[in-house]
């Protein structure tokens, strides 16, 4: 599917003349699976639209990392968003899950877009109303659920990203989304096949 046809398929509520100016000041992207878009403390000149693909989001300390949500197609980067705008550091990191396509749209044109064509601005409110119910959700698991439920939970995400049940995921990676050990992370899936909900052979989880 061309570019254009990929902007009308996703952003079809920012209307025709916003979309033209994005496909016209937008720089067409394609990153690899694992490819760095976005650094902590790094100043934010572009923000991206996800076309294809999905980019994980997250924040480091200490070498420990914390999932906070997925930008997925017809989705943006509210965080990239608030930093550009403001032209302060970001305080979150984003990598590609998967092959991803993107349409990266320079900052000082956003900020006069805010302006001509308002429109842009539901997408972002639409964007900021998502990652908070989002936020809410992650403290709630962090505070109410044990972490089989958080582990289980978030196999179940993965599996509807991916559209599959069987799952290429290592331990170390649920470990470092969810802010903790590998061998804690081993301990509780080992627990959650004793239970019945999943199977692990060969490197590949399966849910039940």
């Amino acid at each position: 599917m061309d570019l254009t046809s990929l902007l009308r398929r996703h952003y079809a509520l920012l209307g025709d003349d916003l979309v033209q100016a994005i496909e016209t000041h937008g720089t067409h992207f394609e990153a690899n699976a694992g490819t760095t878009l976005l650094r902590e403390g790094q100043y934010v000149k572009v923000v991206p639209l996800v076309l294809q693909g999905t980019v994980k989001v997250f924040s480091r300390t200490e070498e420990k990392e914390l999932l906070l949500y997925y930008i997925r197609p017809s989705e943006s980067c509210v965080m990239s968003f608030a930093a550009g705008m403001g032209n302060e550091p970001s305080k979150i990191m984003a990598i590609t899950e998967e092959d991803t396509q993107l349409l990266l749209l320079p900052v000082e044109k956003i900020r006069e877009w805010v302006t001509a064509f308002p429109r842009i601005n539901l997408l972002f409110f639409n964007q900021y109303n998502q990652r908070y119910a989002e936020l809410i959700d992650t403290i709630n698991q962090l505070l109410f659920h044990r972490l089989d439920g958080r582990v289980y939970a978030y196999l179940k995400e993965q599996a509807r990203l991916r559209n599959t049940s069987h799952l290429d995921i290592r331990h170390r990676q649920i470990a470092r989304d969810l802010g903790t050990a590998r061998e804690v992370i081993t301990r509780v899936m080992k627990r959650l096949e004793q239970e019945g909900r999943l199977r692990q052979a060969d490197g590949i989880i399966e849910l039940c």
